[in-house]
Order: structure tokens, then C-alpha cells, then sequence
């Protein structure tokens, strides 16, 4: 596009005063051969204050990418680089041709055009595939957590990161650290789980592939999102600096610190009444000076103006961006991303009026600065590929094997009734339900009409099974309207076995911000955990057919649906699937895959249970409460913790059945006695006692017998995944750091203290196969 005028003057009077600075022939900052902090301050110290406020702020490809011609607009181009540098977002449903020209644009005009050519950060989503058309499509995050196989999400992330490249862009808005702790909250499904261990376990690993593969991950959100007052995804969270420190941040220090991030997105939400993007005693004292973080942290989209609109600290009509820069800035929030007023843009005037110290400002910009460097990006400002390479790369065959492989290790057998389970593939089978057809279930963070992409449960059933399929709806999963019955009944009585899968929805980027229905996702908040409309009567009319009837959650949180496990002949929990869902469900119902998932998010009764997770500090729920009981028949049996109901989750974190049966024996440690600095090896010999083969979580959790302050009952420490053939014995051995077993005491001191501690073996959170008790000395 021919620049106009007028731009043609900014253009000229800029490359004048260009002109006018020193030469960067010799620049140090130039430079590859020397230290990344010679670097960064060389180029900090050649920078005007405007090209520093520039580096803090983030752009938009649509600044200068028309998205209904794909044309180029230089003038926007010009503007976006000059003003709002530090990065451009991407994760725009336009032809991946289109994304990749345009970064290319941008990154060749800046290497070519400006006076420093400092190359942008790409951005976009990638917690469970490369937000992009084509683009391989994982499950969920909280699918993940139930493989039990942080390798496999880090072959994930790899993958994820390499198509990403492939078209330009150069950081993924992944992995999540936050905990599935309340379920009512909407983004359960992006998390990992309630377990702070294991989700760090599998934030790290994504940061770790992410990153080998020449990608910046981005740690998000930080810190203790997730669990904000009645689950609503913006509101308060209410704690204490000790549960804080207890259950919370070591997630987010796993995969920051040990994984070596270059970018943290901070949250929505207050904690204990101090907001996230501004917490001078969360970004600085605890991230920068106890942790020593060195690279930049970046808001969440709109999250700036929250400060005055939501929080109420400041004006909002108009916004007041001088106090919004004045709250962030100096309290470590480094970069602000779209979807606000752009606050940042004022840091120029507040440095000259000294409301900003620049020094605050250089802080901020340096860690911008080193996370570009030592990502390599002055060396390689676009790295992607010609489209034909490029297409090659995107989809990839090995890519879909590993999103099914995946999701098969993620899918949870949680009742199997008169082991019905694995089917026959000469079965007749009648699929039934609004997720099994139709539609790809995918959870959010997926681009425009993917739902219209991939293998659906009957498509995978059909695939392998030999006998005759049928299928039925029987209702829309928005809907009460029992219309579709009959038809799903006379479906069921006709086969050897009914399929029937139910569940939750979300809705793709465009879909979900549109305002259609949906029961999980951003924003997406829930008072119940009930199946939906007309799904559980759809089961009921099923099982009462007396046909053998295999229930199937697709969800992205726990269902509560007792009576469904007491009735079906047998239940499966598929959270959010891959593209190739449907055939890793059909490869666990026959058999060819032996289901091997266990639960990292415990299911509750009822939503009025919540919250229900494992790791419930000591004085919580005892293991023999006086529950009560509502029977189906009219019958009530009071009890006191609940009158009519029970605190114990129904199903618990780790558990997960298998087609194989494992015995463990020899719980033992390589020393009883230890000292802090110590690592204890626990070991167990796990037997394969079937005749199938299978694989096996290995759990280890801690309990503290004795601390000096309220600490968690038990807390997960460890655990390995071990595939044993049938009959085979192995031992297994988990190592436990003494120093990841201290209290933050009455004086907030991180301390390992003294005393007895039980290592204790399980194949779930509340299956224990033996104990240990070591003495630290």
C-alpha cells in the first residue's frame, strides 16, 4: 500500500533525526560474542524515554493487517513499531499465509526502518495447541495433568512451539500454573489440577519444550487465580500470606525459576485485597528479590484498567492512566498488554513532570530487553518458513499421533461394573448423546470453527469396531427438551451396549467472546456441576433399558452426577479431548489402549461439598465423617457432617482404574535418618497381577506428624508412571527432597523443622500401599 503524505513526512522527519544520532556500526549491543548485560545496557543507554515506554507496551497485528483483504497498512505499521514495540498479538482467525507476511513486515521494517531495531515479541495462545487454522490440537491442560506424564507435555510443547515458529511467531501465551481448587470457576479446564506439586511438574515441562524449540513461554497467571469469591472469574481471592506460600506459589516458582521462563502474565484479581498487576510485595519482594527473577512480567488484556474501573483506587471516568502507571510500575508490572487504555503511553510525561523515576522505567525495559536477547531474537527476528515449509511443519503427522497418544494417557476409567469394560469389537453399539456427534468438544483456546475439525467419539467407534453402530442424539446439550427419547431409547434396546456421552462446553476465540452458550471457559462461571438440561434424564432413560450402559463425561471440569456411577455399567472421564479424541476414547472402550489416567482434580458430591481438593489443612474434614444420605427412593438418613450429604469427594485425586490389577509391597527409604539437606529415595515393588498390560501411577505424599503451625494433611511429593507387562514385577523409586518439606512458621521463615515424617505409597490420595516414618535430625 502507497504511504500517504502526510506519513511520508513522519517517515522523512523521523529517518532526520535518525540521522542525527550516533552510528551503530560498533553498537556492543550488536553484538552477539559479548554478555547479555553488556548488552542490555548498551542499548538502554542509546534509547530516548520514548523508546523505552514504547518497550512496554504491546501492539497488534491489526495496527497495520487488514483482516477481510490481508492488506498491509504502512502507516499503522510505522505507528505500532514506534509506540507500541515491545510486541505485537496475533491470534487472529485470518489465513496462517497472511499472519506470516505481516510479522515478516513488521520484523523487516524494524531490522531495516528504525534507528535501534529492537524485534518484537510475536504472541499468541498455545496452552493446548498453536492458536492458528490447521494447527494441531491438543486436550486440555486439565487433561494433561491426568496423564501423569509431564514427558509427553513436553513433547507436546515442542510441538505447539515448532508450528508457532513456522509462521513468525515467537511467544506463547502457556503454560497456566494457577489450581483447579474452585471448580465453579470457568477455566478449570485450563489448569493442570488442585495439586501445586503436579502442576508444577507439568508447567514446567511445558516451559522447558516450549523454550528448547526457540519459543518464549509465558507463565500465566500469577499468582492464586482460580479460586476468587464464588468462582467468578475476575472477583476477589481470600488468603493469607501462608496459604500463599504454602499451595500457590510453588506451581509458579516449578516452571518460572526451575524452568527458566522469559515472561509472566499476572492476573485479574486481588488477593486479600491487593490486585495482582500491581502487588509491590508479590512482583518485587517475593518474584525479584527472593526468587531473583530476571525477565519481565506482562498484564492480562484490559487488566490495567481494572485499577480504576473495578478495584475502585483510582478515577475511571476518564480513566486515570497517570495512577495506573503509578500503581504498576514501580510495584514490578513491566509491560502492559492490550485491551485497555494503553496507560503505559503516558510514561513519557510522567518521567518529565517526576511522578516516574526513569531508573524505574530502565528496570522494567532492561528485563524486556534480556529476555529478547538471550531468546535470540536480535539474531533471529523472524524465524518462520516459506508457506510450502511451513505447511509441512503445521499438522504434521507425528504432530496428531502425539495428540492422540496423549489424550489416551489422559482418559480416567472411573467405574467399570462386572468389568464390562473393555467391549467387544463385534458389539452392536448404539453412540448416543449431544457430545458424541456433531461436533469436536474441544475446550477453549481454539480458533474459529475447529468444533467442525477432527474425530468424534462415533467417528472413533466406527473406526474400529467391527459390529453395527447406531447413533442417536436424544437431546441438545443446551436444552431440556426430551424430544429425542424415544429415538435414543429404541437405539439402545436394539444394540449389545450403549455408549452415551455427556458432559460440559465451551466454545471456540470467536464463539466464546460472541456470548453463545456454553458452561465452561473464560468468563464462563457455573453454580452448579449438574450435567445440563436434559443429559442426565437421557442417561436414566438408557440405563433403564436394562441394555449394558457405558457412561462418557466430555467435560472440562468434575460432573456431579452420583447416581450415574452407581447405575452405569460403566464411566469414563474424558476431559476436553485432542482432534483425534474420538479415536483415543474407542482405543480405551475395546481395549487396544488400556486406560492408565488418574484424576488430578477430585470430584465432589454436590457443588454445596466444595472444596473438596485432597490436601485440606489439618482440623478439615476427618476420613470417617457422619455423613448423611438422601436416598433415590424417598428415604433420609441424617447424619452431621453433612445432614444429607457427605465432605468426601466421590471420586479422589489420583484415583483412576485400569483394565490390569497392581499389587505393591517392600514400601522402604535408603535412610530413616536424615538431615535437611538431605534426599530421601522411597522404593516399592509394584506387580502386574493381571493378564493385560498396563501402566501404573506411583504416588508418593508426605505427612507431616507434627509443625510448629497448621500445615496441609498430606501433600503429594512425587510420582512416576511405569508400564509393567503382565505378570512383570519392578521396583520403584521416588526421590523426596527434605528441603521441599518446610513450614512457613509463625514468622513467615520458610523453615524444615525438626521431627517425624510419614512417606506414604498410594495409587491414590486415599489408596495408601505403605508408609515410612523418617526422623530429621
Amino acid at each position: 500500500m502507497r504511504l500517504l503524505p502526510s506519513a511520508l513526512i513522519l517517515a522523512a522527519a523521523a529517518s532526520a533525526a535518525d540521522n542525527k544520532r550516533p552510528s551503530l556500526k560498533h553498537a556492543v549491543y550488536k553484538n552477539p560474542k559479548v554478555s547479555v548485560n553488556a548488552r542490555v545496557a548498551d542499548l538502554l543507554s542509546r534509547m530516548t524515554i520514548e523508546e523505552k515506554a514504547s518497550q512496554l507496551l504491546q501492539g497488534d497485528i491489526r495496527n497495520w493487517m487488514n483482516e477481510t483483504t490481508g492488506a498491509l497498512n504502512q502507516t499503522g505499521l510505522e505507528w505500532s513499531t514506534r509506540d507500541r514495540g515491545n510486541s505485537f498479538y496475533v491470534g487472529v482467525p485470518v489465513p496462517n499465509e497472511w499472519l506470516s507476511e505481516h510479522i515478516k513486515a513488521a520484523q523487516d521494517y524494524i531490522q531495516e526502518d528504525t534507528y535501534l531495531g529492537i524485534p518484537a515479541f510475536v504472541q499468541t495462545e498455545g496452552i493446548h495447541g498453536f492458536l492458528a487454522h490447521n494447527a494441531t490440537i491438543f486436550n486440555s491442560p486439565i487433561a494433561h495433568g491426568c496423564s501423569w506424564n509431564p514427558a509427553l507435555v513436553q513433547e507436546m510443547a515442542v510441538i505447539i512451539a515448532k508450528e508457532a515458529r513456522a509462521i513468525g511467531v515467537n511467544q506463547l501465551f502457556a503454560p497456566v500454573a494457577d489450581l483447579a481448587r474452585e471448580l465453579r470457576h470457568g477455566r478449570v479446564e485450563e489448569t493442570y489440577g488442585e495439586d501445586g506439586f503436579l502442576a508444577g511438574e507439568f508447567a514446567h515441562a511445558y516451559v522447558k519444550g516450549a523454550q528448547s524449540a526457540g519459543v518464549s513461554a509465558m507463565v500465566k497467571h500469577f499468582a492464586a487465580f482460580g479460586v476468587t469469591e464464588q468462582g467468578l472469574n475476575t472477583g476477589p481471592a481470600h488468603g493469607g500470606e501462608r496459604e500463599l506460600r504454602t499451595t500457590f506459589l510453588p506451581a509458579y516458582r516449578r516452571a518460572i525459576i526451575d524452568g527458566g521462563v522469559f515472561s509472566i502474565m499476572t492476573a485479574y484479581h486481588s488477593y486479600d485485597g491487593i490486585p495482582a498487576v500491581s502487588d509491590p510485595h508479590l512482583l518485587t519482594d517475593i518474584l525479584r528479590d527472593e526468587w531473583e527473577y530476571k525477565y519481565f512480567t506482562m498484564t492480562d488484556a484490559g487488566a490495567s484498567d481494572r485499577l480504576c474501573k473495578d478495584f475502585k483506587m483510582c478515577a475511571s471516568d476518564p480513566i486515570d492512566k497517570d495512577a495506573i502507571v503509578q500503581y504498576i510500575l514501580p510495584a514490578g508490572g513491566d509491560v502492559e498488554m492490550g485491551g485497555g487504555s494503553y496507560s503505559f503511553e503516558q510514561i513519557p510525561a510522567l518521567v518529565s513532570s517526576r511522578k516516574i523515576k526513569e531508573d524505574v522505567v530502565d528496570t522494567a525495559v532492561a528485563r524486556v530487553l534480556r529476555a529478547k536477547f538471550e531468546l535470540g531474537l536480535f539474531e533471529t527476528p523472524f524465524p518462520g518458513l516459506p508457506a510450502t515449509e511451513a505447511n509441512k511443519v503445521i499438522h504434521a503427522p507425528e504432530h496428531v499421533a502425539l495428540a492422540q497418544k496423549l489424550d489416551e494417557e489422559s482418559i480416567v476409567l472411573l467405574e467399570n461394573h462386572n468389568n464390562l469394560l473393555p467391549l467387544r469389537k463385534d458389539a452392536s453399539i448404539a453412540v448416543i448423546g449431544p457430545m458424541a456427534y456433531g461436533f469436536m468438544n474441544y475446550g477453549d483456546y481454539v480458533i474459529v470453527n475447529s468444533s467442525t475439525r477432527g474425530v468424534t467419539p462415533l467417528d472413533g467407534i466406527k473406526a474400529i469396531g467391527r459390529g453395527k453402530v447406531t447413533y442417536a442424539k436424544g437431546c441438545e446439550r443446551w436444552s431440556t427438551s426430551e424430544d429425542g427419547f424415544d429415538e435414543a431409547i429404541a437405539a439402545a434396546e436394539a444394540a449389545d451396549v450403549a455408549v452415551v456421552v455427556v458432559g460440559t462446553w465451551s466454545r471456540d476465540q470467536n464463539e466464546l467472546w460472541q456470548g453463545h452458550n456454553a458452561t465452561t471457559g473464560e468468563l464462563v462461571d457455573v453454580n452448579n456441576l449438574d450435567l445440563v438440561g436434559a443429559q442426565e434424564p437421557l442417561v436414566r432413560a438408557i440405563v433403564a433399558t436394562g441394555k449394558p450402559t457405558v457412561v462418557v463425561f466430555s467435560s472440562g471440569k468434575p460432573v456431579t452426577a452420583p447416581w450415574i456411577s452407581g447405575n452405569a455399567a460403566a464411566l469414563i472421564q474424558q476431559f476436553y479431548p485432542s482432534e483425534q479424541g474420538g479415536a483415543a476414547l474407542a482405543s480405551v472402550l475395546f481395549g487396544d489402549v488400556n486406560p492408565s489416567g488418574k484424576l488430578t482434580v477430585s470430584f465432589p458430591h454436590s457443588v454445596g461439598d466444595l472444596p473438596v481438593y485432597y490436601d485440606h489443612w489439618n482440623s478439615g474434614r476427618g476420613p470417617s465423617p457422619n455423613a448423611g444420605v438422601s436416598y433415590e427412593n424417598g428415604t433420609l438418613i441424617f447424619g452431621r457432617q453433612y445432614v444429607l450429604g457427605d465432605p468426601r469427594p466421590l471420586y479422589e485425586f489420583g484415583y483412576g482404574q485400569s483394565y490390569s490389577t497392581f499389587v505393591y509391597r517392600g514400601v522402604a527409604v535408603d535412610k530413616q535418618e536424615v538431615r535437611e539437606r538431605d534426599t530421601v529415595t522411597v522404593s516399592v515393588t509394584v506387580k502386574n497381577t493381571s493378564e493385560r498390560d498396563g501402566k501404573e501411577v506411583v504416588q508418593v505424599y508426605v505427612k507431616d506428624l507434627v509443625a510448629s503451625v497448621v500445615v496441609p494433611n498430606i501433600q503429594l511429593k512425587g510420582f512416576e508412571k511405569v508400564f509393567l507387562k503382565a505378570g512383570e514385577s519392578k521396583r520403584v523409586s521416588i526421590k523426596v527432597k527434605m528441603q521441599d518439606l518446610g513450614v512457613w512458621n509463625s514468622r513467615m521463615k520458610y523453615v524444615v523443622e525438626p521431627g517425624d515424617f510419614m512417606l506414604i505409597v498410594g495409587a491414590s490420595s486415599n489408596d495408601f500401599k505403605g508408609n515410612v516414618t523418617i526422623t530429621l535430625k
